[in-house]
């Protein structure tokens, strides 16, 4: 279940589309419940196109694939590999976020907003699919800013949850009762030179199995993996 507190505004959303996908793209059922995410940072206009995500999908198979600035061209996926999906423009963008599944959303993702960044409002992406719920995020670049905003996303979420996209964060999250789970490799070249980790998995009453940086060049940040499945702690 999804807790929602009142002062929060969610942002409108577009339809949520849905497709049969390929059989051969369908990810197996695992007897442990847990779920296969992938998060990307597309990099809008220049970056990542619906045809490289399709790619990724081919190759990866996520029970559930989170995007961040993703642009009107991404909701081509249903038509083109099926599956669900959901856009989430944030605030006078041309980009926002995005969710794709093979498996049918347990309700419509929310598109619900953060506290504002310097130079536009964020929003975050909360997706209900199969047995876990998992923010999509894209935070603001200010370090106490994006703090601020990832302890929003925490109010918003069950105990059992996780928090994945492009956390622009240097250092530790610093979140109570969250455990940083990614991978530990570098996710982003900062001006082509510097490596830095800035795509990263947060969860609290879920264990991660796998994780791995997945070697994709398509955009300036490496997609991230992790497999997740609830503990035994449900409060």
């Amino acid at each position: 279940m999804i807790l929602a507190r009142p002062y929060l505004r969610l942002s409108s959303t577009p339809p949520l589309h849905g497709a049969v996908p390929r059989p051969e793209l369908t990810p197996p059922r695992r007897e442990d419940g847990a779920l296969k995410i992938v998060s990307w940072n597309l990099l809008r206009r220049i970056g990542a196109t619906a045809r490289d995500v399709i790619d990724l999908i081919r190759a990866e198979r996520p029970d559930l694939l989170l995007m961040q600035e993703a642009t009107v061209e991404i909701d081509a996926l249903p038509t083109l590999i099926g599956g669900h999906y959901a856009r989430a423009p944030l605030p006078g963008r041309i980009h926002g976020l995005a969710c794709w599944s093979p498996w049918p959303f347990a309700r419509q993702p929310l598109a619900c907003t953060l506290p504002a960044g310097t130079v536009f409002r964020r929003v975050a992406q909360v997706v209900e699919c199969r047995s876990l719920v998992v923010a999509n995020v894209h935070l603001s670049h200010g370090q106490l800013l994006n703090r601020r905003q990832l302890r929003r996303v925490v109010q918003l979420l069950p105990h059992q949850a996780a928090i994945l996209g492009d956390f622009n964060q240097v250092g530790p999250a610093l979140i109570r009762h969250f455990q940083d789970v990614g991978p530990r490799a570098p996710t982003h070249r900062m001006a082509d030179m510097l490596p830095i980790r800035l795509d990263r998995c947060l969860v609290r009453g879920l264990t991660c199995t796998a994780r791995h940086v997945i070697e994709n060049y398509a955009s300036d940040h490496r997609p991230i993996s992790v497999m997740l499945r609830p503990s035994g702690d449900r409060r």
